[in-house]
């Protein structure tokens, strides 16, 4: 028969592709389940308050029409809607598709087993698939992953939670117009349980029965799969565990299968007392605590509380006399199993005739030390046992005093067992390598022995008082040939006949009276023991490795070993060579990867990458955050150097009097100084001992772990001192440079605050996750006092570096782009839109018509004008205003920058400087002539160059587009008619240009100037065209009416208008023609006299 994993066996693929898909998707549930936005939860008044009307449950679809109602009743939840679906669609599709293919893993099922009942696959039933070993494992895996995959998400994503987010896919998605979407099949297996994972939460009632059969699955193969599981040891484990009392360990992993599985006939349970009895004296007679999946533990007392046939079947094993047994055992195995590792353990024991000896005695062992600290992590295990039930405390107090449970000691345990463990494995290893090279070599050197013996006896080769004896040199003959025939692939005949030429070399010493010649009977023993050796050498199987590895699995701890991290960190700070003993551990934690990956890749899938590395990566950061105690410790020990040497000791004069000099020796401060370095030295030498190590698939270099750990300490130090000094009064210093990761991170942070779409910590490229910045609350402190001077920039510098300066310039980029787009939220919806202030711009618009022309009476329709307009004036003034401010910080920056550049990296400036001016002119020679070159949209080289330019302070920022923009009607009359309302509070001041007339007056007028400049940048150029053209012809008018009526002086308005084009001039870099278009030179000529 065909092996039914094999590839041309159709059924056997089938299952196996669903089993491997199952475990995929538990990975990706969990790595989800770390990622859900904290939006969702709803957790705080003020998400209540924001979301609240745009996230609902499952009751959104009782009336959909009504909540869509209540967001197209308020433009501004529209708008936070629309914002909250850029945000959140792409994590939303992710967790939908994770859902989606759990539905789709129990579909995908319950159609293989229709196919298996109606003959698709050729000579298989249900009946013919469960005979089979591997089929038999592959069912059973199938229900168990399903159970498991409804269990997971509901301990990690609470029913209202994935609720909110089903709703917030269906309403942002396509998925519902898909004529194929199973969205409501979905809804429906996934809609909350009740179920709170919260200690002290109450279990709703027939759970978790009641959800495991929202898909109805064939009773006949769920009570197939039972039967299996109870009568069966369907992975062949108990051979792993000879002793009757390690059987409930040897079928922990069955156990935890059927325990997921009897969820899905409740009825076992409930009434049938025979099958749970059964099952209990099986599976839990000594045990109550269950792994069922990665170290996701259950407390069966609390798991089947509800259920009389199995709380009653499970009263034995909880029956205080037992408890007390089992825990007095345990106790009594750690005890005696700790010295006798530690011997094991001991310098140059564990020797290779010895391993070979005692294989039986050392396995015995590592089974000893393996159940009991399963046994006792287990069953003290703090995630276990509900806080707020009276009878799990009870248990729990009784196994932790009946047992004289330590969890030092029992750490101590693991460690050696994890070490002795590897050592073990790493010699096996090293031995199944060298076996057959070994076993030749000894062969050969017992046959040239007998060959020599041979020649001894024959008279012709000396060896003192050796007569000639034709009898035994062709005896001797005989057996260098016996052993030069013994095959190597025929281990057990080889092995027989070994046993017989051992026994013969014995025999010939003792009846030809050998025993008188000691060299005779130094070669017989030497061949003897080559003999020896061979048996020994041949009994090297593979078998021993799959025993150690079955035995050592470690995966219950997977999430309970969190709980001895403080004892690790202990032991390391007390001694760091411990991280030797740890990476041993590390190791045998990583043997949990086994169990999810082994059906994927019998498949081959792809999901093998993905799911090893997420469980990689959980193991790698797990590693992270012990060893952190590390560079912790260190930068303990040299904050107390910096103290002893800052305040303790005192500097040496070049000059000292003889008598002085013990007083400054300081004898104590200095070896405290010194021990303190030592001590750091330690602990650098006992993470580099760690050596490079294969967690899982990702390689873990000390070097790279020791580096990462002191970047991460020094950004949390660097980041704590800049939180507690950085703060903007005149006392706050900061002595060091932050690192670019750290200011990449912390501007990401503050500009999501001016982004609609935010940058998730999912999606965050600024460096390291192992070595992100730590958040703290943002401060507010308003201040009545000058914030800037011009000196200003060259001490952020100084302070903050290159990269600090340019991520507040960054910072202010998002600023004003934030400013921009409320500023034109502002006119579209306030003034746009407000018939009355349109038709006083239609009457100007009219009135100025043509812009080339002279506007009759022009004094009393602009004052007319800006009359009627003056209250919509003060928002748009602070806007305008805001954003010029900012961008004078900007070009004070960019000053800064450059200017260093220039200074510290020349060649670099200069190098910057011409790539720059030879794209741009490139850039203009395409746009004048198409057929020249032009970089390509996949080419990053403009992008790429940009980030230089901004650190380098090569750029303008007033050249800039920070937003898109669409036509918007009257915009250039708008601006105009904005500009000449603020005409009339500036003045001309001979020595201070444009200053305010009123103190109160809130115009500044660079700002002012700055501001507009950016804002008609940001549209198009025919805009500022018009915009100019309605300045000059205010000008040319109000001139215009002043000859006529004689008045000798130009008004100040028109001097402030004149003054802002040539200070528009000035900013924009542009020929003084463009001024001059619209306001003849005669007038600029005479305006400078008045200057």
């Amino acid at each position: 028969m065909v092996d039914f994993l094999a590839e041309n066996n159709l059924c056997g693929q089938a299952i196996l592709r669903i089993v491997s898909r199952g475990n995929a998707i538990i990975a990706e549930l969990l790595r989800l389940s770390e990622f859900i936005p904290a939006v969702f939860r709803l957790k705080d008044k003020s998400d209540q308050q924001k979301y609240g009307d745009i996230i609902c449950d499952f009751s959104y679809f009782k009336g959909p029409e009504y909540y869509e109602s209540k967001l197209e009743a308020k433009p501004e939840l529209q708008d936070l809607d629309e914002e909250f679906r850029e945000n959140n669609i792409e994590i939303l599709t992710r967790f939908y598709l994770a859902f989606e293919s759990v539905h789709k893993y129990v579909v995908d099922l319950k159609r293989y087993l229709d196919d298996l009942n109606e003959g698709v696959y050729i000579q298989q039933t249900l009946e013919t698939v469960l005979l089979n070993e591997d089929g038999k494992q592959l069912l059973c895996e199938a229900l168990y992953l399903y159970g498991v995959m409804l269990l997971v998400i509901d301990q990690k994503m609470e029913g209202e939670v994935r609720e909110r987010m089903l709703v917030s896919y269906y309403r942002y998605s396509a998925a519902r117009s898909s004529a194929d979407s199973n969205l409501d099949d979905i809804c429906k297996l996934l809609r909350s349980t009740g179920y709170s994972s919260h200690p002290g939460a109450k279990r709703p009632p027939n759970y978790p029965e009641s959800y495991f059969q929202r898909v109805p699955i064939s009773p006949t193969f769920i009570s197939m799969v039972i039967g299996r599981l109870r009568s069966d040891d369907i992975y062949n484990q108990v051979s792993a565990y000879p002793l009757p009392e390690h059987r409930s360990t040897a079928l922990a992993t069955q156990a935890a299968m059927l325990c997921v599985c009897l969820y899905f006939t409740p009825s076992i349970l409930h009434t049938q007392q025979a099958k749970m009895r059964e099952i209990v004296d099986k599976y839990f007679p000594d045990n109550w605590v269950i792994s069922i999946y990665m170290g996701i533990t259950v407390n069966l007392v609390e798991a089947w509380e509800p259920y009389k046939a199995a709380k009653t079947a499970l009263n034995y094993t909880l029956d205080t006399a037992n408890i007390k047994e089992q825990a007095g055992r345990y106790s009594a195995s750690v005890e005696s199993l700790r010295p006798q590792v530690q011997q094991l353990l001991k310098e140059g024991f564990l020797r290779e005739e010895i391993v070979l000896d005692n294989i039986p005695k050392l396995l015995n062992c590592l089974r000893d030390c393996n159940v009991a600290i399963r046994w006792l992590m287990l069953h003290t295990a703090e995630s276990a046992y509900d806080p707020n039930n009276k009878r799990l405390r009870q248990i729990k107090d009784q196994v932790i005093n009946d047992s004289k449970y330590n969890p030092k000691i029992l750490f101590q345990l693991l460690l050696d067992t994890a070490q002795f463990e590897f050592i073990l494995k790493e010699m096996f290893k090293q031995m199944l390598a060298e076996k057959q090279l070994k076993w030749e070599s000894y062969k050969k050197e017992g046959s040239e022995r007998m060959m020599e013996l041979a020649e001894v006896f024959s008279g012709v080769k000396p060896l003192t008082r050796v007569e000639k004896n034709e009898n035994l040199q062709a005896w001797f003959r005989e057996i260098s040939k016996q052993i030069e025939s013994l095959n190597y692939e025929d281990s057990t005949a080889a092995g027989r006949k070994t046993v017989q030429l051992i026994q013969a070399l014995v025999e010939v010493q003792e009846f030809h009276q050998l025993e008188s010649n000691l060299q005779v009977c130094q070669f017989l023993a030497d061949t003897r023991k080559f003999l020896h050796q061979m048996i020994r050498t041949i009994n090297i199987k593979e078998e021993v490795l799959i025993t150690m590895q079955i035995v050592g699995d470690l995966s219950y701890a997977w999430q309970i070993i969190d709980s001895f991290t403080s004892i690790m960190q202990e032991s390391i700070r007390a001694n760091p060579f411990m991280v030797t003993k740890l990476r041993a551990t590390f190791l045998k934690l990583a043997s949990a990867l086994d169990l999810p990956l082994l059906r994927i890749n019998q498949v081959n899938s792809p999901d093998l990458l993905s799911v090893s590395q997420f469980y990689s990566g959980e193991l790698v950061a797990y590693v992270r955050k012990v060893l952190q105690i590390i560079p912790e410790s260190m930068f303990t020990s040299l904050a107390k150097i910096i103290k002893l040497q800052i305040h303790d000791i005192m500097e040496v004069p070049t000059r000292l009097d003889k008598d002085k000099l013990k007083d400054y020796a300081q004898l104590s401060a200095r070896y405290e100084v010194a021990k303190l370095t030592h001590a750091i030295s330690v602990f650098t030498e006992g993470i580099l001992m760690m050596k490079t190590t294969l967690v899982g698939i990702i390689k873990v270099d000390p070097k790279q772990l020791l580096e990462d750990g002191i970047r991460k300490e020094l950004v949390k130090r660097v980041a704590y001192a800049l939180h507690k000094g950085l703060i903007f009064n005149p006392k706050a210093k900061v002595s060091k440079p932050p690192s670019y990761n750290y200011v990449l991170c912390n501007v990401e942070q503050e500009c999501n605050s001016f982004l609609r779409t935010k940058v998730l910590s999912l999606q965050s490229k600024t460096g390291k996750a192992s070595i992100s910045p730590p958040t703290f609350p943002f401060l507010s402190i308003p201040l009545m006092v000058e914030m800037t001077n011009n000196r200003l920039f060259s001490e952020i510098q100084d302070t903050l570096g290159t990269f600090g300066l340019n991520g507040l310039d960054r910072l202010l980029c998002f600023m004003i782009v934030k400013e921009l787009q409320n500023f034109l939220t502002v006119l579209q919806k306030n003034i746009l839109k407000d018939k009355a202030v349109v038709d006083i711009f239609k009457a100007l618009l009219s009135a100025v018509n043509p812009v080339k022309g002279i506007v009759a009476n022009a004094s009393k329709v602009y004052v007319n004008a800006v009359t009627k307009t003056q209250k919509i004036w003060p928002p748009y003034l602070e806007a305008i205003m805001k954003v010029g401010q900012m961008q004078i910080l900007r070009q004070q920056i960019a000053n800064e920058l450059n200017y260093s550049c220039k200074f510290d990296s020349k060649h670099l400036a200069a190098a910057l400087d011409n790539l720059n001016k030879s794209l741009l002119s490139d850039i203009e020679a395409h746009y004048q002539d198409p057929s020249l070159p032009y970089p390509k949209e996949d080419n990053t080289l403009l992008y790429e160059i940009t980030a230089y330019l901004e650190a380098a302070g090569i750029q303008n920022p007033l050249n800039k587009i920070y937003i898109t923009t669409k036509r918007l009607p009257y915009f250039p009359i708008v601006n105009f008619l904005f500009l000449i309302a603020q005409l009339p509070k500036l003045q001309n001041n001979k020595s201070q240009g444009m200053t305010c007339r009123k103190a109160a007056d809130p115009v500044d007028w660079a700002p002012l100037v700055l501001g507009l400049l950016t804002l008609l940048k940001q549209f198009h150029s025919r805009y500022t065209e018009q915009f100019l053209a309605l300045i000059g012809q205010f000008i040319r008018s109000i001139m215009e009416q002043c000859t006529s009526q004689k008045i000798p002086d130009m008004p100040s308005d028109v001097v402030g208008a004149l003054m802002f084009l040539e200070d528009y001039v000035r900013y924009t870099k542009l020929p003084r023609k463009v001024a001059e278009a619209h306001v003849p030179s005669f007038v600029f000529d005479e305006f400078r006299t008045v200057l």
